[in-house]
Protein backbone atom coordinates (compact mmCIF):
# COMPACT_ATOMS: atom_id res chain seq x y z
CA UNK A 1 0.00 0.00 0.00
CA UNK A 2 1.23 3.47 -0.91
CA UNK A 3 1.83 6.05 1.81
CA UNK A 4 -0.48 9.06 1.26
CA UNK A 5 1.16 12.07 -0.37
CA UNK A 6 -0.86 14.37 1.82
CA UNK A 7 -3.55 14.49 4.46
CA UNK A 8 -6.64 16.54 3.71
CA UNK A 9 -8.53 17.93 6.71
CA UNK A 10 -12.23 18.33 5.96
CA UNK A 11 -15.46 19.22 7.76
CA UNK A 12 -17.50 16.01 7.86
CA UNK A 13 -20.53 17.99 9.02
CA UNK A 14 -20.63 20.06 5.83
CA UNK A 15 -22.69 18.53 3.02
CA UNK A 16 -20.65 20.28 0.32
CA UNK A 17 -17.38 19.16 1.90
CA UNK A 18 -18.67 15.59 2.12
CA UNK A 19 -19.56 15.69 -1.55
CA UNK A 20 -16.11 16.96 -2.54
CA UNK A 21 -14.37 14.34 -0.39
CA UNK A 22 -16.55 11.58 -1.89
CA UNK A 23 -15.54 12.76 -5.36
CA UNK A 24 -11.84 12.78 -4.45
CA UNK A 25 -11.97 9.39 -2.67
CA UNK A 26 -13.69 7.75 -5.64
CA UNK A 27 -10.91 8.88 -7.96
CA UNK A 28 -8.00 8.33 -5.58
CA UNK A 29 -7.42 4.74 -6.66
CA UNK A 30 -3.79 4.76 -5.50
CA UNK A 31 -4.73 6.13 -2.05
CA UNK A 32 -2.45 9.13 -2.33
CA UNK A 33 -4.70 11.23 -0.08
CA UNK A 34 -5.57 10.55 3.56
CA UNK A 35 -8.83 12.17 4.65
CA UNK A 36 -9.37 13.40 8.22
CA UNK A 37 -12.75 14.57 9.47
CA UNK A 38 -12.08 17.56 11.73
CA UNK A 39 -15.70 17.50 12.89
CA UNK A 40 -15.14 14.09 14.47
CA UNK A 41 -14.86 14.15 18.28
CA UNK A 42 -11.60 12.23 17.89
CA UNK A 43 -9.90 15.01 15.88
CA UNK A 44 -6.72 15.94 17.74
CA UNK A 45 -4.66 18.93 16.52
CA UNK A 46 -1.48 17.39 17.99
CA UNK A 47 -1.58 14.76 15.24
CA UNK A 48 -2.01 17.35 12.48
CA UNK A 49 0.71 19.98 12.81
CA UNK A 50 -1.20 21.70 15.63
CA UNK A 51 -3.97 22.88 13.31
CA UNK A 52 -6.74 23.74 15.73
CA UNK A 53 -10.39 22.89 15.22
CA UNK A 54 -11.11 26.62 14.74
CA UNK A 55 -8.36 27.02 12.12
CA UNK A 56 -9.40 23.90 10.25
CA UNK A 57 -13.09 24.86 10.29
CA UNK A 58 -12.29 28.38 9.08
CA UNK A 59 -10.53 27.30 5.89
CA UNK A 60 -9.41 24.08 4.28
CA UNK A 61 -6.01 22.64 5.22
CA UNK A 62 -3.85 19.75 4.14
CA UNK A 63 -0.48 18.46 5.26
CA UNK A 64 2.10 17.19 2.78
CA UNK A 65 4.15 14.07 3.43
CA UNK A 66 7.06 16.40 4.27
CA UNK A 67 4.96 18.15 6.94
CA UNK A 68 4.24 21.34 5.01
CA UNK A 69 0.81 22.82 5.76
CA UNK A 70 -1.18 23.78 2.67
CA UNK A 71 -4.22 26.06 2.82
CA UNK A 72 -7.07 27.32 0.70
CA UNK A 73 -7.16 26.74 -3.07
CA UNK A 74 -3.68 25.23 -2.99
CA UNK A 75 -5.21 22.21 -1.20
CA UNK A 76 -7.62 21.60 -4.07
CA UNK A 77 -4.92 22.17 -6.67
CA UNK A 78 -2.71 19.53 -5.04
CA UNK A 79 -5.56 17.06 -4.43
CA UNK A 80 -6.73 17.23 -8.03
CA UNK A 81 -3.15 16.85 -9.24
CA UNK A 82 -2.79 13.70 -7.15
CA UNK A 83 -5.92 12.11 -8.65
CA UNK A 84 -4.89 12.93 -12.21
CA UNK A 85 -7.21 15.89 -12.73
CA UNK A 86 -4.68 18.65 -12.12
CA UNK A 87 -5.73 20.46 -15.28
CA UNK A 88 -9.00 21.47 -13.58
CA UNK A 89 -7.22 23.60 -10.97
CA UNK A 90 -4.14 24.49 -13.05
CA UNK A 91 -5.49 27.98 -13.91
CA UNK A 92 -5.59 28.81 -10.18
CA UNK A 93 -1.81 29.05 -10.27
CA UNK A 94 -1.82 31.69 -13.02
CA UNK A 95 -0.86 35.13 -11.67
CA UNK A 96 -4.00 37.20 -12.36
CA UNK A 97 -6.59 34.45 -12.35
CA UNK A 98 -5.06 32.77 -9.29
CA UNK A 99 -5.34 35.92 -7.20
CA UNK A 100 -8.99 36.30 -8.12
CA UNK A 101 -9.74 32.66 -7.29
CA UNK A 102 -7.92 32.99 -3.95
CA UNK A 103 -10.12 35.96 -3.07
CA UNK A 104 -13.28 34.10 -4.13
CA UNK A 105 -12.23 31.21 -1.88
CA UNK A 106 -11.66 33.58 1.08
CA UNK A 107 -15.21 34.90 0.65
CA UNK A 108 -16.55 31.35 0.31
CA UNK A 109 -14.70 30.21 3.46
CA UNK A 110 -16.19 33.12 5.40
CA UNK A 111 -19.73 32.26 4.30
CA UNK A 112 -19.55 28.46 4.03
CA UNK A 113 -21.17 27.73 7.38
CA UNK A 114 -24.19 30.03 7.01
CA UNK A 115 -24.59 28.98 3.37
CA UNK A 116 -24.86 25.34 4.44
CA UNK A 117 -27.25 26.31 7.27
CA UNK A 118 -24.79 25.44 10.02
CA UNK A 119 -24.02 27.27 13.25
CA UNK A 120 -21.39 30.00 13.19
CA UNK A 121 -17.73 29.16 13.71
CA UNK A 122 -17.89 30.60 17.23
CA UNK A 123 -20.92 28.46 18.06
CA UNK A 124 -19.30 25.31 16.68
CA UNK A 125 -16.18 25.99 18.74
CA UNK A 126 -18.29 26.48 21.88
CA UNK A 127 -20.15 23.21 21.21
CA UNK A 128 -16.80 21.50 20.76
CA UNK A 129 -15.44 22.89 24.02
CA UNK A 130 -18.57 21.70 25.87
CA UNK A 131 -18.22 18.23 24.35
CA UNK A 132 -14.57 18.07 25.39
CA UNK A 133 -15.47 18.99 28.97
CA UNK A 134 -17.87 16.06 29.23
Amino acid sequence: MTQPKFTLLFDGGCPLCQREVSFLRARDRLKKIAFVDIDSPSYNPKHYQGISYREAMGRIHAISVSGEVLKDVRVFREAYQLIGLGWIYAPTSWPLFGGLIDEVYRVWARWRLPFTLRPSLDQLCKFRELDEEH
